[in-house]
């Protein structure tokens, strides 16, 4: 008899394999990283095809096999339809997937990254913050997450307001995360610092982060 497992997480990347499965990579609160099959979710008939898409978070009930899970149903409580109809977001959205799975491992603790990921994406959809503040936020944060914030920078003076927000990004819990707004002066050095200390402390290329600086300009026009 087979031996289930419930793994509650979000599915970060999906692709095809064979005619008519998918294998899932997805951030789980119980096991990190992990690599699910969806035997058939490719099928227009199978009632695994919509808890198949990236961004879907919910509790999958799976059962192992010799080198990944597989999936057998899936509870799936946000499947964040919105950004099916918003560009930057979805791009915006992809790219903190993507930066998910680079800091993530399997088997690791990552209940505190799983937490980040789902908040930053609910502020998306949500709307009521500045794209660029939601990214800086999540940049920053990510950095704490994973034990790498360095701190701010001893050589630069910022604004009293930057510090403090910088604070209040590490230090206040993920729930409360984005319900500040900053001023145009505070923002533009939030965006220079993140910016720094991504490049300071990742050595990936990002895709979805090519493609969103590259959207960005031409959908604010």
């Amino acid at each position: 008899m087979k031996e289930y497992t419930l793994l509650t997480g979000m599915i970060l990347q999906t692709s095809p394999v064979n005619d008519y499965d998918r294998r899932l990579v997805v951030l789980t609160r119980e096991r990190g990283k992990v690599v699910i099959f969806a035997r058939g979710a490719r099928s227009q008939r199978s009632g695994l095809t919509a808890a198949a898409n990236p961004f879907s978070f919910g509790v999958f009930k799976v059962y192992e096999g010799k080198n990944a899970y597989n999936l057998v149903e899936a509870d799936i409580r946000y499947y964040f339809e919105e950004l099916r109809n918003n560009i930057e977001g979805a791009y915006l959205g992809m790219y903190f997937l993507e930066y998910a799975s680079y800091y993530s491992r399997e088997n690791n603790d990552e209940s505190e990254l799983l937490k980040l990921l789902f908040q930053s994406v609910r502020a998306i959809v949500r709307g009521t913050i500045d794209y660029r503040l939601i990214r800086s936020v999540y940049e920053i944060r990510i950095l704490q997450v994973n034990g790498e914030f360095p701190g701010l920078p001893a050589d630069r003076e910022l604004l009293p307001a930057t510090v403090y927000t910088v604070d209040f990004i590490i230090n206040t819990p993920i729930e409360r995360l984005y319900t500040f707004k900053v001023s145009d002066k505070v923002l533009s050095e939030l965006t220079e610092l993140s910016d720094e200390y991504r490049r300071r402390f990742t050595d990936h290329s990002f895709k979805s982060l090519e493609i969103l600086d590259a959207v960005t300009p031409r959908i604010r026009k």
